[in-house]
């Protein structure tokens, strides 16, 4: 059995930077990176606007140096993933995918989200064979093909933006009629002639047995039906909230997310939320990062304070606990 102070579940931007915070304030974090180790971001190529890097970063560098700037200050990371967590009583418990438990004083929550799928005919069976939610990942194996991608955001524009480099003819596939995307990222890519727009248009099923061979579409105003042959799909429809572990313990709304109250605490006293678990509407790295600091030094607090209340049996003034 482990017992710390201070547990830390995921990493990426939020996670990390909570591991920084913490281990400075020599708190020891232990952080679960999960199975992807640096979140999202690892699955990013160009990031423009993380605040100090004029001429940009690639994301899994970005990681990097997060990561061992967190380490320097003693921070240590197990790549294993929490399977349960126990916050009926303090400390709390939480069990690892090698069975291995764990006692904490105070969690601290940055699973981030995971990619949605269409969830049409046939697109499970063609996971990984010409359907995918990674264009960093597999954009490559396109070259020289016509690939689609399905959405309307920032993510499904910067794929599309990205498999340009490698695809003959990028199709983006929207629902509506428009782009939900930022003016900066549907500027690019209106001004790209290797993207063209298909709008009000919903995929219907993936078409092919071993690999992909096209799309069956719907026209969702004048209702027909065409098939695109494409040897690619990538889908980026969003995101849902890696909050399973937490179900039934603290408060999420409707879309799953961690409800947070003072930026990132939670319902449950001495458990907050940074990053993509609680963040719905901003999702980006530098928002990330700065709910992971608010993280540690709250839990910081948290934790003195306990302390303080545990051994001298007095109340620490300036803090609602």
């Amino acid at each position: 059995m482990i017992k710390k102070q201070l547990v830390i579940v995921g990493s990426g931007p939020a996670g990390y930077t909570a591991a920084l915070y913490a281990a400075r304030a020599q708190l020891a974090p232990l952080v679960f990176e999960g199975s992807q180790a640096g979140g999202q971001l690892m699955l990013t190529t160009e990031v423009e606007n993380y605040p100090g890097f004029p001429d940009s970063i690639l994301g899994p560098d970005l990681m990097e140096a997060m990561r061992k700037q967190t380490q320097r200050f003693g921070a240590q990371f197990q790549t294993s993933n929490i399977t349960q967590i126990d916050l009926s009583k303090r400390p709390f418990t939480l069990t690892s995918d090698e069975n291995e438990t764990i006692k904490a004083q105070a969690v601290i929550m940055a699973t981030g989200a995971s990619a949605k799928w269409l969830g049409v005919p046939n697109e499970a069976n063609l996971a990984g064979r010409g359907v995918s939610t990674c264009a960093t990942c597999d954009g490559f194996f396109f070259r020289d093909l016509e690939v689609a991608v399905v959405g309307g955001g920032d993510s499904a524009i910067e794929e599309a933006l990205f498999l340009t480099r490698f695809a003959t003819h990028v199709y983006v596939i929207h629902r509506r009629d428009s782009l939900r995307a930022s003016k900066i990222m549907v500027a690019r890519a209106e001004a790209n002639d290797k993207i063209s727009f298909t709008w009000n248009t919903t995929v219907t099923e993936m078409v092919g047995d071993d690999k992909l061979q096209g799309l069956r579409t719907k026209n969702l105003v004048t209702g027909q039906e065409t098939l695109l042959p494409v040897q690619g799909c990538f889908v980026a429809i969003g995101h849902t909230p890696n909050t399973e572990v937490l179900k039934g313990q603290v408060d999420v709304d409707h879309h799953g997310y961690v409800v947070t109250h003072n930026s990132v605490r939670s319902s449950v006293r001495g458990l907050w939320a940074c990053g993509d678990v609680q963040d719905r509407i901003w999702r980006q790295a530098v928002t990330a990062a700065g709910s992971g600091c608010m993280a540690a030094m709250d839990a910081e607090r948290y934790l003195e304070h306990e302390d303080y209340t545990l051994n001298r049996r007095e109340p620490l003034e300036g803090l609602d606990w």
